[in-house]
């Protein structure tokens, strides 16, 4: 199966798969593949400035055989929408 890092992931406004216990949040994962490191990287810089995100973690990966074998995965979390006023974090 040939991989497609444009495939996103819709996520309603008002999901929330989160708990007062459990803390637990949706996570993405978003696939930059490249024909070399440093493209892989400026990739997702110009596609990470222009998200409401958090980044969570990294991972990099060599695909042998593959035209664009380097391939930086970003996991992330969507960043709710505050109003300037509001601590997102209740401090």
């Amino acid at each position: 199966m040939k991989r497609d890092p444009d495939l996103s992931l819709d996520v309603p406004s008002d999901f929330d798969d989160s708990d007062a216990d459990a803390q637990v949040h949706a996570v993405a994962c978003r696939l930059f593949p490249s024909r070399t490191n440093a493209g892989a990287f400026a990739a997702a810089q110009e596609w990470v400035s222009t998200q409401n995100i958090r980044i969570i973690d990294t991972s990099w990966t060599h695909f042998d055989g593959e035209s664009e074998p380097f391939c930086l995965s970003l996991y992330f979390a969507f960043e709710p929408d505050f109003a300037p006023h509001e601590d997102p974090y209740g401090e």
